[in-house]
């Protein structure tokens, strides 16, 4: 599941060096350059196709600009099936993978994205209706504020 990347393997004017023109853009117009896999840290497309394809072993550099990927390929190593890795960057699901349970998938969540405890009185202790209840605390206190503020200018 997910989609493949088409790609197309170009030579470079570079002995040692190979790039791939891909359909869709990576970087937009920025530039993106690891030396080494310690450099290519994070969670954009960019970072995490280069971790793939130092995680290989055939490659000493990776540059990244919008849609043109340029491999420094390793001394002594070859180019074949970094292609395979470019065209697989958004494929989530292949043949024979087993779905994770919904625990697994929980577990994977950290604890500060759950949401907090909806508490269901206000900030006076006036309990509140089930659909104010639904409404983040912070939010219904402003808004209780302001109508206090209204009222009071009513007067």
């Amino acid at each position: 599941m997910g989609q493949p990347v088409a790609v197309v393997q170009k030579p470079s004017a570079t002995p040692g060096r190979v790039r791939f023109e891909i359909n869709r853009s990576l970087t937009g117009q920025g530039h993106e350059r690891y030396s080494s896999i310690s450099a290519a840290t994070g969670v954009k497309p960019s970072d995490v196709l280069a971790q793939r394809l130092f995680a290989t072993g055939k490659v000493s550099a990776v540059h990244v600009y919008s849609n043109v990927i340029t491999v420094d390929v390793a001394d002594g190593a070859s180019n074949d099936g970094l292609a395979k890795v470019v065209e697989d960057l958004y494929q989530y699901w292949k043949p024979g993978m087993a779905p994770k349970s919904t625990e697994e998938l929980l577990a994977m969540v950290p604890k500060s994205a759950e949401p907090a405890p909806q508490s269901t009185n206000d900030a006076s202790g006036t309990s509140l209706s089930a659909a104010a209840s639904k409404i983040p605390v912070l939010l219904l206190v402003r808004s209780q504020a302001a109508l206090a503020k209204a009222k009071a200018n009513k007067g």
